[in-house]
């Protein structure tokens, strides 16, 4: 019945228009008339009440079409590609959108259809990639790279999704960009980072990231003065590779509690200690930990509550299992733009969260965090110990 009564209206008002521009009634003669009907063409029209067949007017002269009504080659009505758009951001597989819409009552939907509909994400997707950065400073920034697979020239390949989450003035968490390359080298670091420059990042105290190869010296070369910190997940991960699996649980605790010491001395001494430890059974994993300690120790030029929101809850690693639980739904993307708008639209979708969430970090510790340094070049150098005391 709903289907018949939207079906009526809209075939009464693309009549009564259809009459406008003839100039007078359907069957009736007149003087003032400057074209005539000539019979209907068919067209489908999906919409949230099923699929429609309406009967669009033809003219004798010139041509007829309901601008108000349909979108030029295109069947669905723009509620519909909101939620035929809406289920692919969520992850959800073509093949469950194409029931889903058929529950709807829509004779079905392919997956060109489905790709084509997720492209109005695409406006909002750029437009939130080249929003200027006007939040700052951005104290603390977080920085990784996810890989994808894409079709290219006939194969698959892997692309990386470069990411970069930050805190802003107010204390709260937000997405910074995101980016695609072909690999995760020092150019492409470089370029991602100096475009998030461009578009006003600053203010960075702490970058954290992992040690990948060029990133580094990127992070330097494009935010001087940023004391950089490597990633206790992704640092555990590589030390973890140098001992037995059965020892691997073992070594996980020892490692974390040096993170868990109440001051910047306690946790150097800490370190020193477990080296030690790992040195009579694991010589080679406690080189390892022993070479990254400054890496690993930079976060201790920082107020100790700053720690425990570093390390507590880490934004990118949860960030990025929310990426791929989305992304694994489609496993091989098929081309870049089909990644940019999914990761993109995740991406958008989880600032608006953590924008109506409480702040990640208060304002009374972002303060703080600005007084760290008295001498030196590093945060390691000289701590500011009013600041820890505080």
């Amino acid at each position: 019945m709903l289907r018949q009564m939207v079906t009526t209206m809209a075939e009464a008002l693309m009549g009564a228009e259809a009459d406008n521009l003839c100039g007078a009634d359907y069957g009736r003669r007149s003087s003032e008339r400057v074209n005539s009907r000539n019979g209907y063409r068919a067209r489908e029209w999906d919409t949230r009440a099923g699929t429609i067949d309406l009967a669009i007017p033809k003219l004798r002269s010139g041509s007829y079409f309901p601008e108000w009504l349909l979108d030029r080659r295109r069947r669905a009505e723009q509620a519909l590609v909101s939620v035929v758009a809406t289920a692919y951001l969520l992850g959800v597989s073509t093949r469950r959108v194409d029931k889903l819409v058929e529950q709807m009552g829509i004779t079905g939907i392919s997956k060109s259809q489905v790709s084509q509909m997720s492209k109005v994400l695409d406006a909002q997707v750029e437009a939130f990639r080249s929003r200027p950065l006007a939040a700052g400073p951005y104290a603390f920034v977080w920085i990784d790279a996810l890989t994808q697979k894409v079709r290219e020239g006939g194969r698959v390949v892997n692309v990386h999704v470069l990411v970069a989450t930050g805190v802003n003035a107010d204390g709260h968490r937000e997405i910074l960009g995101i980016e695609v390359t072909s690999a995760e080298d020092g150019a492409g670091w470089v370029a991602f980072l100096r475009g998030l420059v461009a578009r006003g990042l600053s203010g960075v105290q702490l970058v954290v990231s992992d040690a990948h190869t060029g990133l580094v010296e990127a992070i330097g070369a494009t935010l001087p003065g940023a004391a950089w910190q490597r990633c206790r997940t992704h640092y555990l991960r590589n030390l973890l590779s140098k001992v037995p699996k059965s020892a691997q649980p073992w070594v996980a605790t020892m490692v974390r509690t040096i993170f868990d010491q109440p001051d910047p001395d306690q946790v150097r001494a800490q370190h020193a200690r477990v080296v030690d430890h790992l040195q009579a059974k694991h010589p080679q994993a406690a080189e390892h930990l022993d070479t990254a300690r400054e890496d690993l120790l930079a976060f201790t030029g920082f107020p100790r509550q700053i720690w425990r929101q570093i390390w507590s809850n880490n934004p990118q690693e949860r960030l990025n299992k929310e990426i791929r639980r989305r992304t694994d739904v489609v496993g091989i993307f098929p081309d870049r733009a089909a990644v940019v708008r999914l990761v993109g639209a995740v991406l958008m979708e989880q600032t608006d969260e953590w924008a109506e969430m409480r702040r990640y970090m208060g304002l009374e510790f972002l303060a703080k965090s600005r007084i760290r340094v008295i001498d030196g070049d590093t945060p390691n150098d000289k701590i500011d110990q009013q600041a820890f005391t505080a």
